[in-house]
């Protein structure tokens, strides 16, 4: 797929979204008051990811559930005991917590929320890509679909991608890189390894300016800059920190920074905010002279969570996850080597400590 065509195929589908309209402080009341009765009457559990709205992460929070990145949603969605798992982020993972746990009902508030990486990989072209190169090993990023994570060997996330692409280094074995460019050029730069990459990238990290960042970093000099590494290579030059949401978290609780900022996806600064409230967050700038911002720092398909859909998914049993038993199994391989992969790492780190 040509960049022209991945840009048609996301603004096709930014053209159809819907974010959830703006609600008066009785209105939250009251819907967050019914979602509480329903989560209990539908014995379901509520994970959100970082990027979603400040009320719903609260909510999951207050309601027994989770607010995490994509695989630690997963993975406490296949660990809790309740039957329902609901999903507040984007399809990929709904998909990913229906693969891990198929015995459940998975539901999200809309299946209309993607990703700009999911949509611009489609399974058949990247397929068809994998076939032209098959002495590569596959290595897919989570944010993609069920059957594109069907066809890869290995999937895995941020937090993670580093250490196993280390480890696929060292047995020797060269890869294909799916489907975000800049992170895949950021692991490939710091590991050395072998790597095709997938052109592909996300509409929020990709706004980011270095110019701007520049100006920002003069007025705020004693400031750190956080990074995802989604982001473009000149931004991620300039950051002090380089990490998935959880690692940027974790650097604003424990640098010695008054000030931080923050490049990636401003949902992150409501738990920010709540694990460091004395330090002060600036949102890294998405715009510019000639920039045309498609996502201001916010990631348009996570605005579409809201409570009201929220509420409408678990009282409707609407929205429910499927995917095909035969994909599933094969999807499942390459994220189990991952979660397999990352609880060693974690276990070893613990034996270290």
């Amino acid at each position: 797929m040509t960049r022209a065509e991945d840009r048609i195929l996301v603004q096709e589908h930014l053209a159809h979204q819907a974010e959830p309209k703006p609600l008066s402080g009785d209105e939250k009341a009251a819907l967050e008051a019914r979602i509480r009765q329903a989560l209990k009457d539908q014995d379901a559990v509520l994970v959100a990811h970082y990027y979603t709205d400040p009320d719903i992460q609260r909510l999951a929070e207050e309601t027994g559930g989770c607010v995490a990145d994509s695989l630690e949603m997963a993975r406490f969605g296949r660990d809790h005991a309740a039957s329902t798992v609901v999903v507040a982020g984007v399809k990929f993972m709904g998909e990913t917590a229906k693969i891990l746990t198929p015995e459940k009902r998975v539901l999200m508030p809309t299946l209309e929320a993607t990703c700009s990486l999911d949509v611009g990989c489609p399974a058949d072209e990247f397929a068809a890509f994998c076939d032209q190169h098959p002495d590569r090993t596959v290595v897919v990023y989570a944010n993609t679909s069920a059957a594109v994570k069907a066809r890869a060997d290995w999937v895995v996330t941020s937090s993670c991608a580093q250490a196993i692409v280390e480890s696929l280094d060292a047995r020797g074995e060269k890869l294909i890189w799916a489907p975000d460019k800049h992170l895949g050029h950021y692991v490939q730069k710091t590991t050395g390894a072998d790597m095709l990459l997938w052109d592909g990238s996300c509409i929020v990290h990709e706004e980011f300016k270095h110019r701007g960042l520049e100006d920002l970093k003069a007025l705020y000099p004693d400031a750190a800059i956080l990074v995802h590494p989604e982001s473009p290579d000149a931004v991620v030059e300039m950051a002090d920190v380089v990490g998935s949401t959880s690692q940027l978290i974790h650097a604003v609780q424990t640098l010695p920074n008054d000030k931080f900022v923050v490049a990636t996806d401003n949902g992150i600064f409501y738990k920010m905010q709540q694990l460091a409230p004395n330090k002060t967050l600036i949102e890294a700038p998405t715009a510019g002279n000639g920039a045309t911002c498609r996502s201001c720092a916010h990631c348009p398909w996570m605005a579409m969570n809201g409570l009201e859909n929220l509420l409408h998914v678990l009282e409707s049993g609407d929205q429910q996850v499927h995917v095909d038993d035969g994909l599933r199994e094969r999807a499942l391989a390459p994220l189990k080597r991952m979660l397999d992969f990352t609880a060693d790492m974690n276990l070893k780190a613990a034996g270290n400590a």
